[in-house]
């Protein structure tokens, strides 16, 4: 399995914080369908973390995945379940960076 790490921005920076805090609160409310999409469409998905970020991105989630086609299906379902910006990125263990630093 390979590692991801997903960030997803709820809404534009320019939106009033207040507006910020009911999409959050409809978002909670959605996060059990959101998640439980992911299970039944995406089910060798492994989710490791899920953090609240205080900066650009509201979220990050850390999920193991078998390849990166399935790290696409998690970001396009987290996209059109509201998410206004989704990113992911493939993590590589630092001591596995090593080892290709070693071998150049």
């Amino acid at each position: 399995m390979k590692t991801f790490v997903m960030v997803t921005k709820l809404a534009p920076q320019h939106i009033d914080p207040v507006d910020v805090a009911h999409i959050m609160k409809d978002r909670a409310c959605g996060g059990t369908a959101w998640h439980a999409e992911i299970k039944r469409k995406c089910p060798q998905v492994k989710f490791l973390a899920h953090y609240a970020l205080l900066g650009t991105y509201d979220f990050m989630d850390i999920y193991e995945a078998p390849d990166e086609e399935m790290a696409a299906r998690v970001s396009l379902i987290t996209r059109t379940n509201g998410a206004f910006q989704v990113e992911s990125w493939p993590a590589i263990p630092s001591k596995r960076l090593e080892e290709i630093v070693k071998d150049l």
